[in-house]
């Protein structure tokens, strides 16, 4: 029952192997000895990851990387300046989150956003083309949560909602596709791509 008596790896990407190789660096009494263990050990880090190679810093990491295998206490002339032991414990910045409240939730904040930035926009082709474009996903949206049918007016009253009576669409000014449509002729046009794939082998 060997590996239950095993110590816990630090970084166990690396391999015990390496780890061993870390622990006998720390045995050397000469630093230039041990300088020239630790090159040869980064070096066979290195070669674990050979597709990190062309990365920026993927060399700065491994002398890191090592440092931190020794507990910080490998005492040698490293390349590059080392992250310090106190930096790892550093909690990470807070993501900052909005915490306004999506009245739609099926609709989703991009919807919502669009909406914002069709309401500043100028009366023009390209508002009126937007304002089709949101209300079509919309109605995707729609009916992708809802697992049903929607007419076009429902849409058009939360529309009308969501830009607090900014963007008001007449219904006999607009028709919306059937999202169900859509999907359908999409998997019909991906089986007949698929049929003539086959057909051509």
């Amino acid at each position: 029952m060997e590996y239950s008596n095993r110590e816990d790896l630090i970084m166990p990407e690396y391999g015990r192997n390496i780890q061993r190789m870390v622990e006998h660096a720390l045995t050397i009494e000469s630093k230039e000895e041990r300088t020239r263990c630790a090159k040869t050990i980064v070096a066979s880090m290195g070669n674990l990851f050979p597709y990190l190679r062309d990365i920026e810093d993927f060399k700065h990491k491994l002398w890191d990387h090592l440092a931190i295998m020794s507990d910080f206490k490998l005492d040698i002339d490293y390349p590059y300046e080392i992250c310090k032991r106190e930096s790892l414990y550093t909690p990470p910045e807070q993501v900052p989150y909005k915490n306004s409240r999506i009245k739609y939730m099926h609709y989703g904040r991009i919807v919502q956003q669009a909406i914002e930035k069709a309401i500043e926009m100028p009366e023009s082709e390209e508002k009126n083309h937007l304002i089709m474009l949101i209300a079509s996903q919309m109605k995707k949206c729609f009916v992708a949560w809802n697992k049903d049918t929607v007419e076009d007016h429902k849409i058009f009253k939360d529309l009308s909602e969501l830009s607090k009576g900014r963007i008001n669409i007449a219904e006999d000014t607009m028709k919306l596709a059937n999202p169900k449509d859509l999907f359908q002729n999409r998997n019909h046009n991906n089986k007949k791509n698929n049929n003539g794939k086959k057909g051509k082998r």
